[in-house]
């Protein structure tokens, strides 16, 4: 009998030490530990909410999301998290940020009509030389036009009813996010409008040059929360296909770029927020309401997460990510922006409502 119990218990280890093994080999797809912080903003400047880096130099940069006077900054950090640089933006709140194809200028989404005060200007993209300081001039490249809301949406139910969403037809343009194509050219997304704008040959461009509309469409849109339609923007490596998330919806979309086409690639990512594709071809996306990043593969299935909230530090900075809103890969890193930012109003609800640092985040990136 004690044999019998010895070889069972011998086979309960090493089958326990099989389960732990392939355990370990999954958790490199689901680390929630995974996130490291990056930087600490300086005291004072909030919500960090766009990003881009430049790949030549490692460099990466962060745009603040803030309403008030003179609360608006572009941050510019070395590789190593030092602050090289700070030009303020005033009272206009920033979002997207991207990198021309040749390294020079930071394209800026701006969105100050959604400030409603009318000396701030309209919502429109704006650039900086990459190797700005405090004060490099910055460039008007175009205004986003207004083209009011798509087209009412109806959505069927398991019990063949349908519901009719209808849009509210005054939104303000709110450029959020940018992606560059082979030939220079700049897609914008519109999350209240519901929109994809395109400016050609953004790189001569001067205040005279448009943004023409690529697709106006009701899945851009949203009747969701947090209230942003069309927001990340992702090519795919062909070029011919324009991966778009939908934050209120919980959706990345993909729009055939040659027919104009919009469609469902993934549902039920909790905030999509950013995206961008790493060298192994999945599509990575900040879920700014689940406090994580996921990756998707070519299937829009998610394949791994990484990354959960883990409370507020001493200092009152997040630990690990806490509404991670947008993301740019170097290399095997990918840098994350904590927005931090507290939407539902009720107080004391939101860990958000308790932070005094903010941060950006940084993972390494998963090998197959």
């Amino acid at each position: 009998m004690k044999k019998k119990i010895a070889i069972a218990c011998v086979a309960a280890a090493v089958l326990a030490s099989g389960i732990a093994r392939a355990h370990d080999d999954d958790d490199r797809w689901d680390r929630r530990e995974a996130v490291h912080e990056f930087v600490t903003l300086p005291a004072g400047v909030r919500f960090p909410e766009g990003i881009t880096a430049n790949p030549r130099t490692g460099e990466i940069y962060v745009a603040t999301f803030d309403f008030g006077p003179n609360k608006n900054k572009l941050l510019r950090y070395s590789r190593h998290g030092k602050l090289i640089a700070e030009r303020g933006f005033g009272g206009t709140p920033l979002l997207g940020l991207a990198l021309d194809r040749e390294d020079r200028k930071v394209y800026i989404a701006n969105v100050a009509t959604l400030t409603g005060v009318p000396s701030l200007g309209a919502s429109r993209i704006q650039r900086i030389a990459a190797d700005f300081n405090s004060a490099t001039p910055i460039e008007e490249v175009v205004a986003i036009p207004s083209i009011g809301a798509p087209a009412s949406r109806f959505n069927g139910n398991p019990d063949g009813s349908t519901d009719k969403i209808k849009f509210g037809s005054n939104g303000a343009p709110a450029p959020n996010a940018m992606a560059f194509d082979s030939q220079g050219g700049l897609y914008v997304s519109d999350s209240f409008q519901g929109a994809i704008f395109r400016v050609a040959n953004a790189a001569g461009c001067v205040p005279t040059c448009t943004a023409t509309t690529v697709v106006h469409d009701p899945l851009l849109a949203t009747a969701g929360f947090p209230p942003f339609g069309a927001n990340g923007l992702a090519l795919s490596r062909d070029g011919k296909t324009l991966f778009v998330v939908n934050t209120g919806d919980d959706r990345v979309l993909n729009v055939d770029l040659a027919t104009k086409v919009v469609s469902v690639f993934a549902e039920s990512i909790n905030g999509a927020d950013g995206v961008a594709f790493d060298d192994e071809g999945r599509l990575w996306v900040a879920a700014n309401q689940n406090d994580e990043v996921a990756a998707l593969n070519r299937n829009g299935r998610v394949i791994a997460r990484l990354g959960e909230f883990r409370g507020i530090d001493r200092d009152g900075a997040p630990k690990g990510l806490l509404f991670p809103a947008s993301l740019v890969i170097v290399d095997d890193w990918m840098y994350v922006t904590n927005l931090a930012l507290p939407l539902t109003g009720a107080t004391g609800d939101e860990p958000e409502e308790e932070v005094k640092l903010w941060t950006v985040s940084r993972v390494r990136i998963p090998s197959r």
